[in-house]
């Protein structure tokens, strides 16, 4: 608890510093011995979103990481935000060597038997994690990944403190709900969860390793699992230079241009085919050894996309190449996201613009600037306050990043004659003309779609029925009708149930010998019996009669 506090304290004094001190006065009134008054450091930037990005970096490694993740929700935060959260780095202050070898040992007591020497100077150090370049018994090169000391406890500290935030900022400015922090960090929480165990990257680095094992030209480390734990990550050494420098590429013999379309094509593999795809594309993560391999690092994020969420992505393709905004809105749909109606004619007034400002109509797919169009759909998303999952947006980043890699490799770097005959293979139609092609497959794809929707539609009915959220808008003067015919039914229910009493109490009565029975008794069961006919009569009479002359 005093952990926390004095965590509590930091973050605020900080916070502080940048000017958010009349926020945090707010949020938490009366809490004086945080000194919120103080602005040390909000004359030197020129923005809040600066200010913002600046905080989070001094805060630490969560507040970094948090940055980095929501950098990526687009279709929530202004542009110039994320912007500044690009430009987030995820560098820190190496580790003294002494803490790296107790770890090492913590994690792998009989560490002398296979670790033959370890570089003192890290390769990297990152938030969660520092690099060394090491060498086994046996002479094999690896790159052993640390976790630093204590990372996991400030992390869990962190979260919990940013969960309180975000109710506090909920509950305090409603206004910002619509940006949904609170759901934010739950879904960062998942995720720095995640890359806390080292573990897991390297079983996504063997995945990843099993799906491109026929691939020539992609390569990815080798992970030795005998020394490999939660906190400390043994693999394959690699040399090589970032994927985002064409000089070096050249220097070592490769075409740049043909390095970018190889890399480009992984990603269409990782994404189309196998549904698992590296989330981190950052240029300092792909690297381009000596023999010309692209090799993939840093497994900690990675992308799962199912079946039916891939073709809701290709759908999204085809329908920004062929200007068809009905299939657009359907993949949206498919990933998830709820377009109020009211809001639908607007929004289809939105894409159309945004499709003939920026491409589609009878230009090709490769005319078309995916990044204006990523960049435009998603302002689009954020102006309806549409909650778009996290696998799309992240999907969309690593696209972007992928094609930015390509544009710095080769400034003529068409995205569409890369991704459309790729497209056109998924639809399994090479042998036909692009233009039948497109056509047909758009059709084939709308018909699928109407077909494989009703079934969902239809679940979704029911369970609206059974959970009693299914609404049904009824007319006032219905209800009325409804209301009098039930009187009426009701009415004629009672005479039914009075009648069959009558009969059945007389006949119980005249059963009961005669003789001993008083007179005044037999008379009472004949009167009912007489009651009964009587009332019998009227009642036929007025079922039938009467209906018989109404519906003349």
């Amino acid at each position: 608890m005093v952990t926390r506090i004095r965590r509590y304290a930091q973050i605020v004094d900080v916070l502080s510093q940048y000017g958010f001190g009349i926020g945090l006065e707010k949020m938490f009134p009366g809490k004086a011995r945080f000194r919120l008054p103080t602005t040390g450091k909000a004359s030197e930037t020129s923005t809040v979103y600066e200010r913002i990005r600046l905080a989070l970096e001094d805060l630490g490694p969560t507040f970094v990481k948090f940055g980095q993740i929501i950098s990526t929700r687009t279709e929530l935060l202004p542009p110039e935000l994320i912007e500044e959260l690009k430009k987030l780095q995820d560098h820190a202050k190496p580790i003294p060597f002494s803490q790296v070898m107790e770890v090492i040992k913590e994690t792998s007591p009989n560490c002398e038997e296979w670790l033959f020497e370890i570089d003192e100077t890290p390769i990297a150090s990152a938030s969660i994690g520092q690099v060394h370049r090491a060498v086994l018994r046996d002479g094999t090169i690896v790159a052993i990944k640390i976790q630093r000391p204590g990372i996991g406890e400030l992390i869990e500290t962190d979260i919990t403190i940013l969960e309180s935030m975000a109710e506090r900022i909920e509950t305090v400015f409603p206004e910002i709900r619509l940006y949904n922090p609170a759901g934010m960090v739950d879904d960062f929480a998942h995720q720095i969860v995640k890359e806390l165990d080292f573990t897991r990257d390297a079983r996504n680095a063997d995945r990843m390793a099993r799906n491109f094992k026929d691939v020539p030209g992609i390569h990815f480390p080798k992970i030795y699992w005998d020394y490999t734990s939660p906190r400390m990550l043994v693999m394959e050494f690699i040399e090589g230079v970032r994927i985002d420098d064409p000089e070096a590429i050249s220097a070592m013999g490769f075409d740049p241009h043909e390095i970018g379309v190889r890399g480009f094509q992984a990603y269409l593999k990782m994404i189309f085919e196998d549904g698992f795809f590296h989330g981190d594309p950052h240029p300092g993560n792909i690297l381009v050894t000596p023999k010309g391999d692209i090799v993939f690092l840093d497994f900690g994020i990675v992308g799962i996309l199912r079946p039916e969420k891939r073709q809701n992505f290709i759908n999204l393709l085809f329908a920004l190449s062929m200007d068809n905004i009905e299939l657009m809105i359907r993949s949206l749909e498919g990933f998830g996201i709820a377009i109020k109606e009211e809001d639908r004619e607007a929004l289809r007034d939105d894409l159309y613009i945004m499709m003939h400002d920026f491409g589609g109509g009878e230009s090709d797919v490769g005319q078309m600037n995916f990044r204006l169009v990523v960049t435009e759909l998603t302002e689009s998303m954020r102006r309806y306050r549409l909650q778009v999952p996290m696998n799309l947006m992240l999907l969309l980043k690593v696209f972007m990043m992928v094609l930015d890699i390509g544009v710095r490799l080769d400034p003529k770097f068409n995205f569409g004659k890369e991704v459309t005959p790729y497209l056109m293979k998924l639809a399994d139609t090479n042998t036909l003309s692009a233009g039948y092609v497109k056509r047909a497959s758009m059709a084939l794809l709308e018909g699928a779609d109407a077909i494989l929707d009703m079934p969902r539609n239809i679940n979704l009915m029911l369970r609206r029925l059974s959970t009693g959220t299914f609404k049904l808008e009824i007319v006032e003067n219905d209800i009325e009708k409804v209301q009098m015919a039930l009187d009426k039914a009701s009415d004629k229910l009672m005479i039914g149930l009075v009648v069959a009493a009558l009969v059945v109490g007389s006949s119980l009565v005249i059963q009961k010998s005669p003789f001993a029975m008083p007179d005044w008794v037999a008379y009472i069961a004949l009167a009912g019996y007489t009651a009964a006919v009587l009332t019998g009569f009227y009642a036929i009479y007025h079922v039938v009669f009467l209906k018989f002359r109404m519906e003349r």
